[in-house]
């Protein structure tokens, strides 16, 4: 248990302590921490910075607002420590997606967000202390072009055999049962673990919505098992030198990941595959096998793959090169693109592999 006499900022530092230090510890006495004011006017601010559109009751900040932010807060308050808060079922909104089809969000009421929000500043601490190098969706400090850079290095280092991973209808699909067994591996607070069934009830019943503040913390930790294989593939294939022959990086539901091209690593995306298939089983997680691709990014016109790293790939390749500048053989007149993708292996004419279990 955590006193609560510290502020808001001490207490999330202390309980990310006690859970790296200690990952075998389960958390109690935590709720308490959910219902202080404190907490409540962080998660206040916090939604009221995203904004967004009200939920399926209307209210807007304006309301809240004209109310007295304070008097609601402590209302809310009220109905947390009396265990009489009952979440709202979340607002519907479609919003359209490239290929002609509509991701739906399910947008809380304010009063909800703040909930989550409270909620998860106290459970944020413990989950980050167990979450891997490789996972930098939705976390502190962390963002999509970190994973990126991650992916072209590994790329530029020997690494061309890439999974470019899709799963299907992710949130859609986190199973509750699955994902409350994992969050009681670490915290055994019953009224903690109550609220959180009804917030996952309030979305049906599975999965966790997309517009929900706490949805992506749920579920970077339904992942969590799959990201902890990932990395200890990496430690289990690594050389002597600076380098593994597995890099990946996952951005909540999307995951990259590169294998080493050499010959004598042939076994190893097979491998790979085999567990990742294995893990996902674990938590009833489907690989969406049409969209799931394996390139190799040696056998074809890696400029016309992975748009989205292509770029940064080029300007990291640039950047390395600069610093051979004052070295023989190296120039600006050979660093073309062409030249650039033949310098370090990556060829002309691509071949994608679409996945096959």
């Amino acid at each position: 248990m955590i006193k609560a006499s510290i502020s808001l900022q001490d207490l999330r530092r202390r309980i990310y302590l006690k859970s790296k230090k200690e990952e075998s510890h389960k958390f109690w006495g935590m709720y308490v921490h959910v219902c202080k004011m404190d907490t409540l006017r962080k998660a206040y601010i916090m939604a009221k910075e995203k904004a967004g559109s009200s939920g399926i009751d209307r209210v807007t900040f304006e309301d809240i607002e004209e109310i007295g932010v304070t008097k609601y807060l402590k209302e809310i308050r009220e109905e947390l420590v009396n265990r009489t808060y009952k979440p709202q079922i979340n607002r519907k909104q479609e919003i359209p997606k490239e290929n002609g089809k509509v991701r739906v969000l399910g947008i809380p009421t304010i009063k909800d967000r703040i909930v989550q929000g409270a909620l998860k500043l106290i459970l944020e601490p413990i989950f980050e202390a167990d979450f891997q190098e490789g996972s930098y969706g939705y976390r502190p400090k962390r963002n999509a072009h970190q994973a990126v850079k991650k992916i072209e290095k590994a790329i530029i280092t020997g690494k061309r055999k890439v999974i470019d991973l899709d799963l299907s209808n992710y949130f859609d699909t986190v199973k509750h049962h699955i994902l409350l067994a994992k969050v009681g591996k670490r915290v055994i607070d019953k009224d903690i673990m109550h609220l959180i069934k009804l917030i996952l009830k309030a979305s049906g019943k599975e999965g966790v919505p997309q517009g929900g503040v706490i949805s992506p913390l749920f579920a970077n930790f339904y992942l969590n098992e799959v990201d902890k294989m990932l990395e200890r593939a990496t430690e289990v294939t690594k050389s002597k030198g600076r380098y593994t022959e597995v890099e990946y990086a996952r951005f909540a539901d999307d995951i990259v990941i590169a294998v080493s091209s050499h010959y004598s690593m042939n076994w190893l995306l097979p491998k790979v595959m085999k567990r990742l298939k294995e893990e996902f089983n674990k938590i009833q997680v489907k690989i969406n096998k049409e969209k799931t691709k394996i390139v190799n990014l040696e056998e074809g016109d890696s400029r016309n793959c992975f748009s989205y790293i292509r770029d940064y790939v080029e300007k990291k390749v640039r950047r390395y090169l600069m610093k051979q500048r004052g070295k023989q053989g190296y120039g600006w007149k050979r660093w073309s693109s062409d030249w650039l993708y033949n310098k370090v292996g990556l060829f002309n004419d691509y071949k994608v592999a679409y996945y096959q279990p």
